[in-house]
Formats: structure tokens, C-alpha cells, sequence
């Protein structure tokens, strides 16, 4: 596509926010107002996936950087409603049917999309870091290089040609003989029953034989020719897919995508260059004489003012610049003038009692009260939006670019945002000049009152300052690079190279239930696409960005359940391969006989976590992670699966909103684990279920429809319905068994049946019902679920209430 259908993309999409933006309300009611928030978490999913196409195709690099910026703010906002809407719910799935209904949308448009561009951009430090896998691993043997075979000589190629010429013009040979064999076969006379020749009887037989060749031949053209009609009719209506062939048409385009983005890394590359060019000449010419001119502007209102009031004024010290403050605060004392040391003093303590007495009521009322308050919480992303699509109202909107047809950056943009970053530095130094001056001034006051100029430090902020301090961990490897560590982890293992997934392989059909009321009845029925969804929400999109990370509500640890085969291993790649994350392997099997003892095992807990900082994002990743805390461990065991069970806690503890680092758990067997521990460990809870019609007629379809060779005929629904029970991991290990290089250069003249693939998959063991119902129990006992337990059980004690209260008015 062309500039102009992105630029006329991106302003329907500017349309679309602004109107989601005016149906924004402040802190609803997450119950009463669960329709409203629904919403817009789905208009805002909306949002996203245009907006993630439109970045990663967008040339001109300013347009780009903005369109980021407001990308990056819907991903958050996304976030925070999706947390308003668990809470609602007391529900992991969010459940949409209604406003897809209103919306009139589909759940395939509901499906939020991972966008590339930040995976993109760090293209070059995730090559460097695979390629250094691969050399350690390689050094160590662990990597099956393919064998290089040394280049053939001249001699050995004129060798290789006569002996496949030969072998050609052998077989051209024996064809040729065969044929003159054949045709003197034919030439032969054929004697009759009264033994006269063939010849003799030709005139009587021909005209029969030849009838009877028309009308088989006539046969066969009709009933050729019916069938391609019904063939064009089914195309026609839908009724059959259209033929696997390549399409230059999407083959066209893919190519044109990958020039656009070639010609983005160029645009950049140059937009940078003038950036930093602009840069050092306004610090050249123009740095000094702004700084004059503050200067000048700050002085001569200080004057003014202490001429107008005979008082200092207030200049305090916040992170903003405080020369921007300060025209607008014109009515306000410094504190050293207005009171006195034992004033403040008092006024400390008085503070101080109020606090504690504050602290004490409200964690009164945080044990009284176990439901967490219905009130949606406070966003941090929408005064972010709404200042994006206002630059975007000012600047991009209502631009002519006619003389820009090529989509080069703007100059003059580029000095208005240079001069204003100069200017906000310079306000910070002005700041500084400005305290000190002040600072004297107040002496210089001080002596002339006869007050002595001691200067006092408050033990309020003494005592915050040490509060403030956090506890430094200590460092065991301090002379040691980045390199050198990650290299010593894949050596060991610990640090691994995941196969390249992503969610989109994670084959299933999303659900479109309507919700169901936090506190009536049970959840809706999940679906396999579902789980994309929780996966990307909870564990792809915080790790994409710093600002994600700190300003969305942090999820530490989180654990995949399902039965064996469902796909666990699968979703915790597509987390790395989707976040560009490192994966750190801390199975039980994975680390047994590595970094032994006590001193060791502290060892590797200080690597993980170091490295997992240094190079975030991060996964840490744990197989089968319920074994730390089984409470009994047979004896044929070991692995020492318990060696984590006290430090695991302090792990997740220990992870910051600065930490771009996650701990995922999958688990086929949770129940045998003490929950209580497991609990502490894990914030968050995904079961993977048992896969329905639709998402196994889903894969079953996606695997039939990679090889072109297989009929149109085939019955899929057959084998659909058969493969009930049974995970996808079966279903795809049974097609990966039946489909083998022999089976496939024989469907041409053998088509598939639907009885070879169920007699492949009759061999696998299914989900038995005991399992689903051990499954089920289990994950009522989780920390949500019991909390939807709970709600439903207060409704029911509230309405037997009214209905008792009823009862006796009615009798009375």
C-alpha cells in the first residue's frame, strides 16, 4: 500500500480514538458499570491492531514516533481495563459476547495482536545474543553443525556428468526398444475361431468396435465436463476451498511490506542524523544566550516580588523545573519566612501522630473488609492519550504535505522540539543558580535580624531518609562482564535458545459467551483462542516497555495448568519468541548436579537473577512446578525438586516494577502440591481445557490444509468428532506419524482417509474423566475462584434473608 492509505488509515484511527476518548468516564463502578468498561477494552483492542499495522508500515519518522507513542498508551489502557474487568468478574476470561454483539464486530477482530514493532527494534541484540548461544554451545559440542563438504574438482564433475548422461541415454534405449517391441506385437494377425486372418473379418467388425470406442469416450468427456461445472459452482457459492496455489498477489505484497520497512530503517537512519546535527547547533548558538535570558527573566520577578511583599519567595525544589511554577503561585510565603524552627517542629509532630493514627484505621479496614473495593481504578494512560491525539490536532491533522510526497522529516519540528528540551535543561540549571542565590539572600536576612545563621536538618527527613534506603543486595560477582555470566549459564544450561513460536501458532477458536454475574452461577466455558488472549494481557504486553511494566499492575509469577499434550511448553516459547525475552531454565531435572550445596545453589539464584536483570525482558521458567512443594517426594526421585522451595518466594518478592522479569510455572498436575505454598509463589493461575469442537476442527483443518495433495473431500467433521478427548499435542503427534515422506508422495494416487488417522490416534491416551474431574476441583480452590464462591454464597445468604424477613411479616 501506498503513504497515502496509511495516512488515511491513521486518521480513521485517530477518529476512533477520539471518540473512545469522549466515552471515557472517571472511576466508575466496575459492576454497575461493566458494560461501559467492556466497551471500551474492546474498541481499544480495536485501536491497537490498526494502529500495530500502521506502525510497522509507516515510513515518515515523526508521524511514526507519535503513532508509537499513542500505541503504547492503548496497550496500557488495554491493561488496566482488563485488571477493572477481572475484578468485576472475578474472572481470568473476559467474556464479551454482548458488546461484540453491539459492536457488531467478530471475535477474531476482538483478539488482541502482539505488535512486531518493538521486536523489530531489537532485531540486532536478539540475533547477537542467539548467535552467542550458539558459538558457546557450539564450543562445547552441544550443536549439530551440518558437515561442509569439500569443493568438488574439475575431473570430478566431468566424471559425475558422463555417468548421469550415460544413464540417460540408457533409458532412452530400453524405451525406444520397447516401443518397437510393442508396435511389432500389434502388426501380428489375430486368426479368428474358423481360422481365416483378421483381415478377411475386418469389414464386419469395425463399425461395431468403432461405436462402441464413441460412446465410451462420449461418456467420459459429459461426465468430465458435469463434474468441472459442479466444481465451478461449489468455487462459486463457497461450498469448497479455492485450490492451493501460490498467489502473486499476496506474494506482491509481502514483498512490499518488507521494502517499506527497508526504507523506515533509512528514513530513521537520516532523521537521526539531522536530530543530533540541529542539536549541537542550538547548543552552539543558542545555549547561552537562553540561559541569559531565564536568567534575566527569574531575576527580575524575584525582585518584583520581594519589592511588592518585603518577603522571599518560594522556590521549591521538585523534580519539574521550578522557574515554570512560579508565575502561577505569586500569593505563596517560603517556608523560612514565614515560620519559625520550633513552629516546624511542632507542626512535624503534630503530622506525624495524624499519620500513625491514619495508618492504623486503614489497616483496620483493609483486614475488616476482604472485598477489594468496586471502584476502576485510576488511569495513568489517558492524560497521556489525550495529549497525543492534541499534538496530533495540531500538528499532523490539517498538514499539507503535497511537497512531501517522499515522506521526509520536518525541520522544523525537529528545531522546535530541540529548542524545547534545550530549554527545559536549562531551567533545571537556572534552578540550582537561583537556590543559591536565594539561599544567601536568606542569610544575608538572617543577620541583619540578629537571628544566627545555624542550619538545621529535620528528623523527619533524617528518619525518611533511612526508611527510604533499601536494603542493596550484595553482589557476589562484581569483577565479572554480562558476557562472561551469560556465557557460564548457557554452558550450564540454564540459559536457553527457544524454537521460534509465536501465539498465532497456538491453533484455537475464541468464545463468544456473554458474561455471567460475579456472584451468580458459574464461569462460562473457556476456549483454546482464549488462551492467547490471557497469555498476551498478562504475560507478553508488560515485558514489551518500561513504561508498561511500571505503570500497568504488576504480575510477577503466573502458572500454565493442563493435562499432558495441551500445549504448555508451546505458549511459554511464544512468550519469549513474542517479548524477545531470554528464558531461563530452572526445572528441577534442568539444574540437579549444577552449582551444588548450599553456597552453590546461592550462586545460581544470584546469576538468574542478576543476568535476568541485565538483559531484560526475562522468563524464568520452571517445568513441572509443583514439585518444590510436594509433600512427599518418592524415593526413586533424584532430582531434588525441594532445593528451590525456600528460595522461590524470595525470588518473585524480590521483583520490582523495574524488573522487566517474569516467573512461569507450568504445571499437569497441581493437586499433589501444598496449595498454601504454591499460592505464595504463584500470583496469577491459567488452566488450559480440554479442547472443543471448534478449536479441534480449527487444527484439524490448519493441518490438512498445509499439504495441497489432500482432497477437498476429505471429512473433516469425522475426524473432529472422533478426536474428542484427546489434547492437541495428540492430535497434531498423530498427524505428524501418519503424514511421513512415503505417505505423502502417495496421495496423488492413494488420497487420505479419515480411518488412518483414527486408527494412529486410537493409540494415544486420552483425557479420562477422573483427570477432568480432579482438574476441576482443583482450580475451584484457587485464589479467584474462591473469592467467586464466596460472593455467590453472600447473595444467597442475603436473598434467604429477605425471604425469611418475608415469611415473618407475612404470618405476622
Amino acid at each position: 500500500m501506498s503513504h497515502k492509505t496509511y495516512d488515511a488509515e491513521w486518521k480513521k484511527i485517530q477518529q476512533l480514538v477520539a471518540e473512545t476518548l469522549q466515552s471515557e468516564a472517571v472511576q466508575v463502578d466496575r459492576r454497575e458499570q461493566r458494560q461501559l468498561l467492556a466497551t471500551l477494552y474492546i474498541r481499544y483492542i480495536m485501536i491497537a491492531n490498526q494502529l500495530s499495522e500502521c506502525v510497522d508500515q509507516m515510513v515518515q519518522p515523526q508521524k511514526r514516533l507519535l503513532m508509537r507513542k499513542i500505541l503504547e498508551g492503548t496497550l496500557g489502557r488495554i491493561l488496566e481495563l482488563k485488571y477493572d474487568l477481572v475484578e468485576a468478574d472475578l474472572s481470568e476470561w473476559t467474556h464479551c459476547g454482548d458488546v461484540l454483539d453491539n459492536l457488531k464486530i467478530t471475535p477474531q477482530h476482538n483478539e488482541l495482536k502482539v505488535p512486531s514493532c518493538y521486536r523489530n527494534d531489537r532485531k540486532k541484540e536478539l540475533q547477537y545474543q542467539h548467535k552467542l548461544i550458539d558459538s558457546v554451545l557450539g564450543k562445547l559440542g552441544f550443536l549439530d553443525r551440518p558437515e561442509t563438504k569439500p569443493p568438488m574438482t574439475e575431473q570430478q564433475a566431468i566424471l559425475i556428468v558422463q555417468v548421469h548422461e550415460r544413464a540417460r541415454q540408457g533409458r532412452l534405449r530400453a524405451q525406444f526398444m520397447r516401443e518397437i517391441r510393442n508396435m511389432k506385437e500389434k502388426a501380428k494377425p489375430i486368426l479368428t475361431e474358423g481360422g481365416a486372418d483378421e483381415d478377411d473379418q475386418r469389414g464386419g467388425i469395425s463399425l461395431p468396435a468403432a461405436l462402441r470406442i464413441q460412446k465410451i469416450w462420449r461418456g467420459y468427456v459429459a461426465r468430465r465436463a458435469t463434474r468441472r461445472r459442479k466444481l465451478q459452482e461449489m468455487l462459486l457459492i463457497g461450498m469448497i476451498p479455492q485450490p492451493k496455489t501460490q498467489n502473486n498477489d499476496i506474494i506482491k505484497d509481502l514483498e512490499t511490506k518488507e521494502y517499506r520497512r527497508r526504507l523506515q530503517e533509512e528514513r530513521q537512519r537520516l532523521y537521526e542524523d539531522d536530530v543530533e546535527k540541529c542539536r549541537e547547533n542550538l547548543e552552539k548558538h543558542q545555549r547561552g544566550v537562553v540561559l541569559e535570558q531565564l536568567s534575566d527573566q527569574v531575576r527580575g520577578w524575584l525582585h518584583e516580588y520581594k519589592t511588592q511583599t518585603g518577603k522571599i519567595p518560594e522556590y521549591t525544589g521538585s523534580e519539574r523545573a521550578a522557574s515554570r511554577l512560579l508565575f502561577s503561585r505569586q500569593g505563596t510565603d517560603s517556608e523560612m519566612s514565614k515560620s519559625t524552627p520550633t513552629q516546624i517542629s511542632s507542626k512535624d509532630s503534630k503530622t506525624k501522630k495524624d499519620k500513625a493514627v491514619k495508618q492504623k484505621e486503614a489497616k483496620n479496614e483493609r483486614e475488616e473488609n476482604e472485598e477489594v473495593t468496586t471502584k476502576a481504578m485510576i488511569s495513568s494512560f489517558l492524560p497521556e492519550l489525550n495529549a497525543r491525539k492534541e499534538e496530533y490536532d495540531e500538528i499532523w491533522k490539517n498538514k499539507n504535505e503535497a511537497d512531501n510526497t517522499r515522506q521526509f522529516h520536518y525541520m522544523d519540528i525537529i528545531e522546535h522540539e530541540q529548542m524545547t528540551d534545550m530549554e527545559n535543561g536549562l531551567r533545571k540549571i537556572v534552578d540550582e543558580m537561583m537556590k543559591g542565590e536565594l539561599l544567601l539572600l536568606q542569610e544575608a536576612m538572617d543577620k541583619d535580624r540578629g537571628h544566627k545563621g545555624k542550619k538545621k536538618t529535620s528528623k523527619k527527613a533524617r528518619k525518611g531518609g533511612k526508611k527510604g534506603k533499601k536494603k542493596k543486595e550484595k553482589d557476589l560477582t562484581p569483577d565479572r562482564t554480562t558476557e562472561s555470566l551469560f556465557e557460564e549459564l548457557v554452558a550450564n544450561g540454564i540459559i536457553k535458545r527457544c524454537p521460534e513460536v509465536y501465539l498465532q501458532d497456538f491453533k484455537g477458536e475464541r468464545s463468544y459467551y456473554h458474561p455471567v454475574v460475579h456472584n451468580k452461577g458459574n464461569e462460562q466455558p473457556v476456549a483454546l483462542g482464549d488462551i492467547r488472549q490471557v497469555i498476551a494481557e498478562y504475560c507478553v504486553i508488560p515485558l514489551l516497555s518500561p513504561q508498561l511494566h511500571q505503570s500497568t499492575p504488576h504480575i510477577k509469577s503466573l502458572m500454565i495448568v493442563g493435562p499432558k499434550g495441551s500445549g504448555k511448553d508451546m505458549l511459554v516459547h511464544a512468550i519469549c519468541c513474542e517479548a524477545g525475552a531470554v528464558l531461563f531454565d530452572l526445572t528441577p531435572s534442568n539444574i540437579v548436579g549444577k552449582y551444588p550445596g548450599k553456597s552453590g545453589l546461592t550462586m545460581l539464584i544470584h546469576l538468574v537473577v542478576k543476568v535476568s536483570r541485565l538483559l531484560q525482558p526475562s522468563v524464568i521458567y520452571m517445568d513441572s512446578a509443583e514439585r518444590p512443594f510436594v509433600k512427599k517426594i518418592p524415593k526413586t526421585d533424584k532430582t531434588d525438586p525441594k532445593r528451590l522451595k525456600k528460595d522461590l518466594p524470595k525470588i518473585v518478592k524480590n521483583f520490582s516494577p523495574e524488573d522487566r522479569v517474569i516467573l512461569v510455572g507450568v504445571s499437569s498436575c497441581p493437586w499433589e502440591s501444598d496449595q498454601k505454598l504454591l499460592q505464595q509463589v504463584y500470583q496469577k493461575f491459567i488452566l488450559i481445557p480440554k479442547p472443543d469442537y471448534s478449536s479441534r476442527y480449527c487444527v484439524w483443518s490448519y493441518l490438512l490444509g498445509k499439504y495441497s495433495a489432500i482432497s477437498w473431500q476429505f471429512d473433516t467433521s469425522v475426524v473432529t468428532k472422533i478426536s474428542d478427548g484427546f489434547t492437541i499435542g495428540s492430535i497434531v503427534n498423530t498427524f505428524e506419524e501418519v503424514m511421513t515422506i512415503k505417505r505423502m508422495l502417495q496421495l496423488r494416487v492413494h488420497p487420505l482417509s479419515p480411518l488412518e488417522l483414527v486408527n494412529v490416534l486410537c493409540t494415544k491416551t486420552p483425557i479420562y474423566r477422573e483427570e477432568e474431574e480432579t482438574i476441576e476441583t482443583w482450580w475451584l480452590k484457587t485464589p479467584l475462584c474462591r473469592r467467586r464462591a464466596r460472593a455467590v454464597e453472600l447473595l444467597l445468604e442475603e436473598e434467604a434473608e429477605y425471604q425469611a424477613k418475608q415469611a415473618s411479616g407475612a404470618s405476622s
